[in-house]
């Protein structure tokens, strides 16, 4: 998902911040209470069945991790999460969209918090309006706290009218936090690209997002839970209550159910007009959701369908591993009389541990990640770290907007050798077109670097479950029908050795305002079986695009049966042609 929506347009949005003035403040002298990750996460169900799966593993690392790229699996996870969890829940995402797989976790979390578990939601407040507002009401739940993080001031009845409330403090507004981690007892948990919501889930009958989640279990969990404190109980993390009311929540849902009942009038119309009645289940003409309209019977039926992933079975792989997280003082505080603009960036870098004796891959990924502790970003660690490649480096990076430093960590890794192959959205898989603008401008460069291209075909299920059967890693089905697919994953594999799976794109975005977070994976095991999927995902699922005499060519999926092109393939003439009249007034650093 992109960072501005694609209904706005990242880049219009950006223009609007800048030109309107503020209408609106956020609250002063809010009370924050501070807490903390379990602190002793032994004796929980969740932590001897991590013990236990080790010990049964004749494991030498303590950190175990599973590959979660099917949407089935990605899904599964988080139930589970829900299911097995007996003393806390925290959770923090970049976007919650109201919808039926949101929903069936959503009933989970509340009788998680029913229980007894102590649930903590920490959301960046750019999406939480209109219809996606009401996730908010878990806010007033008992047991459940909810945090909105770096927020906009303003109602909630549109994110347009939000931005336009905020114009006054655009660069504040335009930086998000983008972090991902679902954590359960601070002994299990999710982290990587997904956000919450049916499109990331294979749910979604307008497009589904191709993704990669990694489950965690150990200690790398609790490097993961100071991360996430670290942002619940900074400054710019405002509690649900100070921002939204009961009644303004209220309010939201009455224009939902009214909006719900329009929506079923024009379809029961559109089927039948003199068998219309108010009470039809909206749907439809063409089958597909308004995407302002309630989930099907089909979408909720197959959200409740899905199983918790069986986590006695699930075979993890045990590594040694870091955790690469941007501070969340990246993002400025809204602080009246404070310095403008002031900001605290740096690179929190957790370190391998390695209980059984120092390995040579506990130790090189030791120095790997001190290597990278030496940056202030998570791409900036990532960036050091691809100057340490000797023979291959395999990227996903869905939105690919490559700054200067990145281009030159790229030519001195090809000056040395190493073979680079890059996979991201085509212009007609991409969920928001403008972003493509930043990639398409330096594409040729990119290639006369010898940087291998590759970008998803949108027209099928795309990568499906991409790093689904082998140990290590579970996929599960396919996105729904035929749907659209588009690129959400954000991978590395450098040299067969180190796997990195995060939040973040390879684009300035990623480096420069939104925080991010990343797992580094130091296990050849791993690394190989990303290497074989995504490498099979190139061949069959991905134009490969080269220059042929000047000029370039789209060269079609194998076995696609398509022919070559010489334009964006997919993609229709007026797109393309807005690719090309505004392509050279937008700046990278607001794609």
């Amino acid at each position: 998902m992109p960072f501005i929506p694609a209904y706005l347009g990242r880049s219009t949005a950006a223009a609007l911040l800048l030109v309107l003035g503020a209408c609106a403040q956020l609250p002063q002298n809010v009370d924050r209470p501070v807490s903390t990750a379990l602190a002793a996460p032994a004796g929980t169900a969740l932590a001897t069945l991590v013990q236990e799966r080790r010990r049964a593993d004749a494991a030498r690392y303590e950190s175990g991790f599973l590959l979660l790229a099917g949407p089935q699996a990605a899904y599964g996870s988080r139930l589970a999460l829900i299911d097995g969890a007996q003393k806390t829940l925290d959770l923090q995402y970049y976007a919650i969209h109201v919808d039926a797989s949101t929903g069936r976790l959503v009933r989970g979390l509340r009788a998680a918090a029913e229980r007894g578990v102590r649930v903590r939601i920490l959301l960046d407040d750019f999406h939480s309006t209109g219809r996606d507002a009401l996730v908010l009401g878990l806010a007033f739940v008992p047991n459940i706290e909810l945090r909105l993080f770096n927020p906009l001031a303003g109602a909630r009845g549109s994110t347009f009218s939000r931005l336009l409330n905020s114009a006054g403090d655009a660069s504040r507004i335009q930086q998000r936090m983008h972090n991902k981690l679902f954590l359960a007892d601070n002994v299990l948990g999710v982290t990587g690209g997904r956000n919450l919501g049916d499109a990331y889930f294979g749910n979604s009958l307008n497009g589904n997002f191709i993704d990669v989640d990694v489950l965690a279990a150990g200690p790398i969990v609790q490097d993961l839970s100071r991360s996430f404190d670290s942002y619940w109980n900074n400054e710019r993390a405002y509690p649900a209550q100070s921002l939204v009311s009961r009644e303004e929540l209220q309010a939201i849902r009455d224009r939902a159910r009214q909006t719900d009942q329009e929506l079923a009038e024009e379809s029961a119309r559109a089927r039948d007009p003199a068998t219309a009645t108010s009470g039809d289940q909206p749907k439809p003409p063409d089958g597909e959701p308004r995407p302002d309209g309630p989930p099907t019977a089909e979408q909720r039926a197959r959200a409740w369908d899905e199983k918790p992933l069986d986590l006695r079975s699930a075979r993890f792989v045990w590594a040694p591993a870091a955790m690469l997280a941007d501070q969340p003082g990246k993002i400025p505080a809204d602080v009246p009389g404070g310095p403008d603009g002031a900001r605290a960036p740096g690179l929190v870098v957790s370190q391998p541990e390695d209980k059984a004796g120092v390995s040579r891959s506990a130790a090189a990924l030791t120095a790997d990640s001190d290597l990278a502790a030496g940056s202030e970003t998570v791409v900036e660690g990532l960036l050091q770290l691809i100057g340490q490649a000797r023979s291959d480096l395999l990227i996903i990076s869905p939105y690919f907007v490559p700054g200067a430093d990145m281009k030159q960590a790229f030519a001195a890794a090809r000056a040395r050798g190493v073979r680079i192959r890059v996979l991201t959205n085509s212009l007609a898989s991409n969920d928001a077109p403008v972003a493509h603008v930043g990639y398409a401008r330096h594409r040729e460069e990119l290639l006369k670097m010898g940087i291998g291209l590759y970008e998803l075909r949108s027209e099928q299920a795309g990568l499906g479950s991409a790093f689904g059967g082998s140990t290590g890693s579970t996929g599960g089905s396919s996105v729904t029908g035929e749907s659209r697919a588009m690129l959400h994953s954000k991978v590395l594999v450098m040299d067969g050795r180190l796997l990195v799976v995060g939040s973040m794109n390879l684009d300035l975005r990623s480096q420069l305002q939104n925080t991010e977070i990343a797992l580094l994976i130091r296990s050849t095991e791993l690394s190989r079986l990303a290497a074989e999927q995504i490498e099979r995902g190139l061949r069959e699922r991905a134009w490969h695009v080269e220059l042929v005499d000047g000029s370039l060519v789209w060269h079609a999926p194998e076995g696609s049966g398509l022919p070559d092109s010489r334009t964006e393939p997919d993609a229709s003439l007026s797109l393309r042609l807005l690719l090309k009249l505004f392509g050279p007034l937008a700046p990278d650093q607001l794609l």
